[in-house]
């Protein structure tokens, strides 16, 4: 019975070695395939995406700005709180912009009669002329009498001369009624009375009095929310001054900062997918890369770094690159200006510009909300220069 435990201890013994080596060499065969899988999935897929967290929202921030001083006299809105474009903010005391509309109105209402009556004056300085032409007529028929009298010695030498006189006398009033009339038609010419430069002067001057009134009347230039609301009741401001913002929900792109070492592949149109903290994993927005931007944070500091003074020490540089995000989501789900993100770049297609080389051939932003119609005022101009035409 002992020599049959001893020989079966050996052989028990190496079944176990070889049944270690077996599974040591199973485990070392599938830990170099997963080392080989990585490498080649790394090599092929995940080697051309670029990360960082680096990145936050942003947008734009349209500064709300009054076009004229005045007092406030109501604020309409508050922070957070929804606006369309062309919706009134705030309202500014109009009493001024009134009394200056109506001294523009008076003004533009002289004006016309000045210049009407330069106009009649025409006619005047062309009667007076021809008065003067018969009048000079008159006096050189009378001193050919006088000559033919005075070679007959019919009358006195004092006499002729004052027939002399009087074709001087005649000829010089001829000569200033002349210069009269030139100097009114120098004022009129022949352009129409609404086309007079007087009138036309005084008319803009009652525009720009008309439109100084209407921007007492703080517009929305466009669709968003408010934010930053400054202006308060009764506060004296000028023209100029910033009062509020508003911030459109779907003008909202994500600015991330990569490494230098991180952007060699990178181009314009790459697809992109960003996380935003504030949702987490449970959404992933979809975007592009819209372009590179031309300088670092630190180039285009305030007080950019001077290297080729003191000591240096080397710091990686990050230059910010637009990621594009897909409207649908951005509605679905909305940001906010300054919000973290993690952004993914897929490097992987190089077709793509590293710079830009189209033109934008129309506005990237427009509002036409803060236009105004001038065909009111125009109106006003009509009537008052019909009513003081006579």
């Amino acid at each position: 019975m002992s020599v049959s435990a001893e020989t079966q201890n050996p052989q028990q013994a190496n079944g176990k070695k070889k049944q270690r080596k077996f599974w040591l060499l199973l485990l070392t065969v599938i830990f170099i395939i997963v080392g080989i899988a990585y490498f080649m999935y790394w090599f092929l897929v995940f080697r051309h995406y670029q990360e960082t967290d680096d990145a936050y929202v942003s947008g734009n921030q349209v500064q709300i700005m009054a076009q004229v001083s005045g007092s406030v006299n109501s604020v309409n809105v508050d922070n957070t709180d929804y606006v369309k474009q062309g919706d009134v903010l705030l309202m500014l005391d109009p009493t001024d912009a009134e009394q200056a509309f109506e001294r523009a109105k008076t003004g533009l209402a002289n004006s016309v009669r000045q210049t009407h009556q330069l106009i009649i004056n025409s006619k005047q300085f062309q009667a007076n002329i021809a008065l003067r032409k018969s009048d000079l007529s008159k006096a050189e028929n009378d001193l050919k009498r006088r000559v033919v009298l005075g070679n007959v010695d019919a009358i006195g030498r004092e006499e002729l001369q004052h027939a002399r006189d009087a074709v001087d006398s005649a000829k010089a009033a001829l000569e200033v009624a002349t210069e009269q009339y030139n100097a009114n038609q120098a004022m009129v010419l022949d352009t129409p009375l609404e086309q007079q430069p007087a009138i036309l002067q005084s008319a803009a001057q009652m525009r720009d009095a008309w439109l100084a009134m209407q921007r007492t009347k703080v517009l929305s230039p466009i669709t968003g929310y408010v934010s930053r609301r400054s202006v308060q009741i009764g506060a004296q401001i000028a023209a100029g001054a910033p009062l509020m913002a508003v911030v459109p929900a779907d003008h909202i792109w994500v600015d991330a900062n990569f490494k230098e070492t991180q952007i060699a592949n990178m181009r314009i149109g790459q697809p992109v997918t960003v996380i935003s903290d504030v949702y987490g994993d449970d959404v992933i927005y979809n975007g592009k890369v819209a372009g590179i931007d031309m300088g670092t944070g630190s180039a285009f500091s305030l007080l950019p770094a001077q290297n080729a003074t003191g000591n240096w020490i080397k710091v990686v540089q990050r230059l910010p690159v637009r990621i594009e995000l897909d409207a649908k989501q951005i509605a679905d789900h909305p940001l906010r200006i300054g919000l973290s993100t993690r952004v993914k770049v897929d490097t992987g297609d190089l077709d793509g510009h590293v710079l830009s080389t189209v033109v934008r051939d129309k506005p990237r932003y427009q509002s036409n909300a803060l236009a105004l119609d001038l065909v009111p005022v125009n109106q006003m101009i009509a009537k008052v220069i019909h009513a003081n035409a006579g």
